[in-house]
């Protein structure tokens, strides 16, 4: 036995949104993005130099002090204001690079660049050059803080929604 049918009303389809047209970019918006990332590479590769001149005069300071409080208190302000100014630094340059890129992956551009100026930093030359030590507490915090911060800054870039405008 089978069921009289039902008259059931159609719901009439939403029209499809499609999303909208990716218009062409102008050339010189492309150039400026391109100059953009050239100029964030440049930033990351100021900061890595920076941060290991830093790193080693505030080192041989630390190692000039008399022993005792002295030591410890110049050390330590040492230590925390470089490890600040790293970290802002690198947020910095992560959010310029991001910025004038307008890409989620940007802040590799400055990250790769800072990091293979911080290893060669950290391997002897020839000559016996070598700018960070094993010793070199200060520098060693440095890099942490500088390679955790790029980190946060590309996961936070990679986990967030792209905007929609």
């Amino acid at each position: 036995m089978t069921l009289p049918a039902v008259p059931m009303p159609v719901a009439a389809e939403p029209p499809s949104t499609e999303p909208p047209a990716r218009s062409a970019r102008p050339l010189a918006g492309v150039a400026l993005r391109i100059a953009g990332g050239v100029v964030a590479i440049w930033a990351g590769l100021l900061a890595a130099v920076l941060e290991l001149i830093f790193a080693t005069w505030a080192w041989e300071v630390v190692k000039g002090q008399p022993g005792g409080l002295t030591k410890g208190t110049v050390g330590t302000s040492l230590a925390v204001g470089a490890i600040a100014a790293v970290v802002a630094l690198t947020v910095l340059v992560g959010w310029f690079a991001h910025t004038v890129v307008g890409t989620r992956w940007a802040v590799a551009l400055p990250a790769l660049v800072w990091f293979a100026v911080v290893v060669a930093g950290s391997v002897k030359t020839t000559e016996g050059d070598l700018v960070l030590t094993g010793d070199n507490v200060i520098g060693l915090g440095m890099i942490v803080a500088g390679a955790v911060t790029f980190a946060v800054l590309g996961f936070r870039q990679l986990v967030v929604p792209p905007t929609t405008s």
